[in-house]
């Protein structure tokens, strides 16, 4: 079976104006480039003129919360002349005074969104959130100012009709071709009234969104679930026991115990914890969260009126729902080609998960629990056969998965392996919260790539999940080297006590440092193509590839180390670790099509459509696939389904397991080839990291293959038999 990969053009480029924290186009001046900010801004602002700091690397110790307001009003204004000035530029258009010159502006606004991006993400607080909030709609204003300036468009539109003859090579081609496809995508060539309600929508949108992202953070603390005795933990380690009572005494809960919930509905301790009714407690805090549930926060309002706000967007643009809106510039092209390949996966998916069913109520009934089986019992049990089967206990695997040591001799060796890379610990460098960690980054020559930030630890203060993002994207026409970003949400341990992590944790360590690479290695000459500005559907390839480096049996004994004898982890253990590695796949894989006809019954409604209750619609839809099984729930839920209502994957959360085609094909490729050696990973380097959106995606692919990627790797990697399948 072999799924074709078809390119469209990417479209949607918007220069510095974005409101996304991955908006990927940082401009900063040069000496012979610096322009006189509006006048709003005071020399004493910090982001008045580019970082004195290496690469440019944000003054943290100098950045005030109320420093970032003042320089985005300024920032936007300052980009509006200079948009302006192109616009009516009264010589013809040429490549150099249009598109070149579109790539130089909006330099201090877009250091300034950078920063304050990763902020309101990552180490937010009240006055973040109202600037936030009051700014978003002001983005989506400021963005649609650009993209609907008609004099600016009709430069671009006349160059992009004279293409053929202005003999630009393959990347200022693209650029070009992007940049048209963008303005019309943004309604360039709808009428004054259409484009005025093109402006309102955006603005909402906006507004909604970044009404969901507070509100999503503000549940989060809301339904974390205060236990009141240690009995009721039984079966946590006495590290995370430790952090619970930390945790509660942080929220003036002395004496008693604080369990979070984390990003997705099911929730890590659920592995260990031995009290069936403590369990579905915290379960049930975890599900029920955005619903109004007792008083609480609910976001049902927001996920109905952006699902009726993108369906009417669309529809003035000329599509027919906002999924083939937001699929054109993706590799799926439209929903049809994306559903094809996921609904394929569900036979496979359902069967994997009903023999992984029998063996948990099974194994429930070794405790006389005769009832069904419940959400809240499926991890608990599934790392019960997990034991039982392949003689595994987690509590058994953390101590040898301290985070430093998985960090340093596992993520960065791998890294060295593979690039030739190597990282190197800096203290004098400012951040933005005390966790956080900066590493130069050097090349196998010596040369310094650029820098690299690590965020690991969970707050209250920063949203669930774990991504990456820029302070400084790199860009040739600008003389810029990257500064990066990974930031994830690790439990931190009680005071004194070792980080140690769950295997999840590992994986998530090296898928996110393959976005890191993509940044870093980032080799190209416009900024607005620079790292990780590629499709939807093919960004999470690299982060994705990574991750099977972690499970490389001389990656994992170079870094799986108990963290107090200093013992390497056993052979056997390993052994039996990798072997335990297709366990729970089906549930694995059944709660992520799950979200994932969630989003695409969402965004493939018409304004009409869109209905007035979101669980019953939610419901409907699973047994439309049928994914409607009580024991194995969505991964999100609509109500708090951040990569959809407020993190830029509407329509596209299918986007991880397209990829996932992607990376576990170029993973059986570069191990039928000898694996982890210098000669793949510079191969891997040049023809995919280097490029970022220079060339067309599936271009970029058979460059490094030679050929189209089919399905059947991605199948081995889940373990599912499709043999056995329904």
């Amino acid at each position: 079976m072999q799924y074709t990969f078809s390119w469209v053009l990417l479209g949607g480029l918007i220069w510095a104006t974005a409101c996304t924290t991955d908006t990927q186009n940082v401009l900063t001046e040069t000496e012979d480039q610096q322009q006189k900010p509006d006048i709003m801004l005071t020399e004493d602002n910090p982001f008045y003129a580019p970082s004195t700091l290496p690469f440019e690397a944000p003054d943290f110790d100098a950045i005030s919360d109320d420093d970032f307001k003042p320089a985005m009003i300024a920032g936007m204004a300052h980009e509006l002349e200079e948009i302006e000035a192109i616009a009516t530029n009264p010589e013809p258009p040429t490549f150099e005074n249009t598109l070149a010159a579109l790539e130089k502006t909006g330099k201090l606004l877009t250091r300034t969104q950078l920063v304050f991006f990763n902020r309101t993400s990552a180490h937010t607080n009240e006055t973040i959130q109202s600037v936030q909030s009051e700014m978003a709609p002001k983005f989506a204003e400021h963005s649609d100012n650009i993209r609907l300036n008609p004099e600016l468009f009709e430069r671009v539109r006349a160059l992009f009709y004279n293409k053929q003859a202005l003999n630009l090579d393959e990347a200022s081609m693209k650029l070009l071709t992007d940049t048209y496809r963008s303005f019309v995508r943004a309604g360039a060539l709808l009428n004054e009234g259409e484009q005025r309600r093109i402006r309102e929508i955006n603005s909402e949108i906006s507004s909604l969104q970044t009404e969901f992202q507070e509100s999503v953070l503000a549940m989060n603390r809301e339904r974390a679930l205060i236990i009141e005795s240690e009995e009721e933990l039984d079966g946590l380690s006495r590290d995370r026991i430790a952090a619970a009572r930390e945790a509660a005494e942080e929220r003036g809960y002395n004496g008693k115990y604080l369990l979070s919930i984390t990003n997705t509905t099911r929730v890590p301790l659920l592995t260990s914890l031995k009290n069936r009714e403590v369990r579905k407690k915290l379960w049930e805090a975890s599900a029920n969260r955005g619903i109004g549930e007792n008083g609480g926060i609910d976001t049902r309002f927001i996920v109905l009126k952006l699902a009726e706000l993108r369906a009417e967007r669309s529809r003035l643009l000329g599509y027919p729902d906002y999924a083939t809106f937001a699929l054109e510039p993706q590799t799926a092209q439209n929903p049809d080609n994306a559903l094809e390949m996921l609904t394929d996966l569900i036979p496979a998916v359902r069967a994997n998960t009903a023999r992984e069913a029998e063996m948990i109520r099974d194994r429930m009934r070794q405790d006389e629990i005769q009832d069904e089986v419940m959400p809240w019992d499926w991890e608990y049990y599934a790392e019960r056969v997990r034991e039982s089967e392949y003689d595994i206990d987690d509590e058994e695997i953390r101590p040898y998965f301290e985070l430093n040591r998985v960090l340093e001799d596992g993520v960065f060796y791998a890294m060295k392996r593979l690039y030739g890379i190597t990282f190197e610990e800096r203290h004098d460098l400012p951040v933005y919260h005390p966790d956080v960690r900066v590493f130069n980054v050097y090349d196998e020559d010596g040369e310094q790539l650029g820098l690299f930030y690590g965020d690991y630890f969970a707050r209250d203060s920063k949203r669930g999940g774990a991504w990456m993002s820029s302070f400084v994207i790199q860009s040739h026409l600008l003389e810029q080297k990257p500064v990066i970003v990974n930031v994830l949400n690790i439990s931190k341990p009680a005071e004194g006590e070792p980080a140690l992590i769950s295997f999840d944790n590992v994986t998530t360590l090296f898928h996110e440092m393959g976005h890191g690479v993509h940044g870093l290695f980032s080799d190209v000459k416009w900024p607005s193509q620079a790292g990780t500005s590629v499709p939807r559907d093919f960004v999470e390839f690299p982060s994705t590839f990574e991750e099977d480096w972690a499970i490389h049996p001389e990656v994992l004994a170079n870094y799986a180390i108990h963290h107090e004898t200093g013992e390497r982890i056993p052979d056997d253990l390993l052994d039996r670790i990798i072997a335990a590695r297709d366990f729970n796949q089906g549930f694995e894989t059944q709660e992520y099509l799950a979200a994932t006809m969630i989003d695409m019954e969402w965004h493939t409604l018409t304004p009409n459509e869109v209905p007035d209750d979101v669980i019953s619609f939610e419901q409907a839809a699973l047994a439309k696939y049928g994914l409607d099984n009580k024991a194995v729930p969505p991964r999100y839920k609509s109500t708090y389904f951040s990569h959809i209502f407020s993190g830029g994957y509407a329509a596209n959360y299918y986007a991880y397991i397209w990829s996932e085609v992607l990376a576990a094909d170029a993973f059986a490729y570069m191990k039928e080839r000898g694996g982890l050696t210098r000669e793949n990973g510079n191969h891997y380097r040049s023809t995919i990291l280097s490029r970022g959106g220079s060339r067309e995606a599936m271009d970029l692919y058979l460059d490094f293959k030679g050929e189209e990627p089919e399905v059947e790797a991605l199948l081995q990697r889940r373990g599912l038999d499709v043999r056995r399948a329904e």
